[in-house]
């Protein structure tokens, strides 16, 4: 195995058939990079759509200084293929809760999401075009900064896992008042 080619990904995610094998370049490097994250696919795909938006890695590198947004954008779930991802890729695929897969000159990627036990794997493979050696060389850094966007993302699918569903505030008092009322009812015995 050489080394920046993997990272988390296990021996049969390395051989799986993804979207993006379809795209890549005639002469390519593989890369594959995989976490296991403590919240259902739903919540990590949604945490995978807010890559339209900003690319959840070294913010002041690939951001512009800008800190990629905590709080996660219900909108950005509508998919349409040719939407922008992360200012430089285009959507090429996708499966709803399962899958998006993005394309930049001579990359192609994607990320997949499935069930493992009460968690999810997200896997994202790149393919990167051009002379060999460059590629491999584009893998080292495509390392570390796909690295630092596995794990933010994986932090924030769990945080927002761990909190459960939510009410809005304004249904939850609107819930309150409902409830006292029964409360009160069932009190007089009415």
């Amino acid at each position: 195995m050489i080394p920046g080619l993997t990272w988390g990904a296990r021996p049969s995610e390395r051989t799986l058939n993804l979207p993006c094998d379809a795209l890549r370049p005639r002469v390519g490097v593989q890369a594959d990079r995989a976490i296991s994250i403590a919240a259902p696919p739903p919540i990590v795909f949604a945490w995978l759509c807010q890559l339209r938006v900003a690319p959840y890695s070294y913010d002041f590198l690939d951001n512009l200084g800008r800190r990629s947004p905590r709080q996660r954008d219900p909108q950005l779930v509508h998919l349409e293929v040719g939407q922008r991802f992360m200012t430089m890729f285009a959507l090429q695929s996708f499966v709803h809760a399962e899958q998006i897969t993005l394309r930049s000159k001579g990359v192609a990627v994607t990320y997949r999401v499935r069930p493992e036990g009460a968690g999810s794997r997200l896997h994202a493979r790149v393919w990167f075009g051009g002379p060999r050696l460059v590629a491999r060389v584009l893998t080292w850094g495509d390392l570390v900064m796909m690295r630092k966007q596995l794990l933010t993302l994986k932090s924030l699918a769990e945080h927002e896992g761990a909190e459960g569903v939510r009410v809005r505030p304004e249904f939850e008092y609107r819930l309150l008042v409902c409830l006292g009322a029964v409360r009160e009812k069932i009190r007089i015995g009415g």
